[in-house]
């Protein structure tokens, strides 16, 4: 962030809606306690809460709803964690062990429901459209993951459904996050709008990083086990790449025999190792970051309406350094 005086805001921020979140995860129950606490503790970017504190200085960010509504955006996401660690078979979530594989996957549920218990009720307190927001939010992120279970229909192109995907799982709450930063700020209807339009973009620019970095990053950098959503079937935007090029005129021998490795067994790891070093080496993985960086650049380009300043630039260079990250 260039402007070290609003580094220094938002880091005192971020404190507190770090200590915020202790709290509301506490549980006078010793096994919910437990359970909420893991994923707190394993730390994480926090990139949902800061987003609300840097688009609330868009407007008065001192006020106190933006912190409430900073911790209600981060609480919902470790929930979705939750949940889709249990869903995907991930073993490790931000380098400990996922909660599915300390207490099993009906305790890791049932926790990712409390999270969201305790959102609603810290939500409630910031009003009705506050809940409106959120539940909307919620149906997306639900609308999201039901639909990379089930797949594309017949009829549905799989690169356009799972861009879909994206914007439902990832892009929905850090477009809330945003939203959520700027409306408690007080600002004006049009630069909430504004803000809503860049979090989108920047959610599924986003996640197409991480499809990246899935392949490419050392799993002790990254926290997760690379190569996860490859063993366990869950589409990723290379794979899709790959799989439309290997069916296509100009797909090659080597491109199909690289789809049937990866719709074969890939429960051992020395496979699973070798699936994840021939994709890293194809081009669709240029292929699919040069797609974050377009998508980067789009919520940049929805910023055009703000004021320049420190806000604007430090929102910009949040929306690069996503997808930096799979350069």
């Amino acid at each position: 962030m260039a402007d070290p005086e609003l580094a220094e805001l938002l880091t005192a921020r971020l404190a507190l809606v770090e200590e915020r979140l202790r709290d509301a995860v506490a549980h006078a129950d010793l096994l919910a306690d437990a359970t909420s606490r893991h994923l707190v503790n394993a730390g994480g970017k926090r990139l949902r809460p800061l987003l609300t504190l840097l688009a609330a200085q868009l407007g008065e960010g001192q006020r106190p709803e933006v912190v409430d509504a900073a911790v209600v955006v981060e609480l919902t996401h470790l929930a979705t964690l939750y949940h889709d660690d249990v869903m995907d078979s991930a073993p490790l979530r931000r380098g400990a062990p996922a909660a599915h594989e300390v207490w099993g996957n009906h305790v890791a549920i049932l926790t990712g429901d409390l999270l969201f218990a305790r959102a609603s009720r810290i939500v409630a307190g910031l009003g009705p459209e506050a809940v409106r927001i959120q539940a909307n939010t919620f149906e997306r992120l639900c609308l999201g993951q039901l639909h990379e279970t089930v797949g594309p229909g017949p009829d549905q192109d799989p690169v356009e459904h799972y861009l879909q995907v994206l914007s439902d799982k990832t892009g929905s709450l850090i477009a809330t996050s945003a939203r959520f930063g700027a409306m408690f700020a007080g600002c004006r209807p049009a630069v909430v709008r504004t803000l809503i339009a860049y979090g989108e973009k920047v959610g599924v620019a986003f996640q197409l990083a991480d499809d990246v970095i899935d392949l490419s990053a050392d799993g002790a950098q990254t926290g997760k086990t690379p190569g996860t959503d490859l063993r366990e079937k869950v589409p990723t935007m290379p794979a899709l790449l790959l799989r439309a090029q290997a069916g296509g005129p100009e797909g090659t021998d080597l491109d199909r025999e690289l789809v049937s490795l990866l719709d074969g067994d890939l429960s051992t790891d020395d496979v699973l190792s070798e699936a994840v070093a021939r994709l890293s080496r194809h081009g669709v993985v240029e292929q699919t970051r040069r797609r974050a960086v377009a998508c980067a650049q789009e919520a940049v380009d929805a910023l055009d309406p703000l004021p320049a300043g420190a806000v604007k630039e430090s929102l910009v260079s949040f929306a690069q350094a996503l997808v930096d990250r799979a350069a």
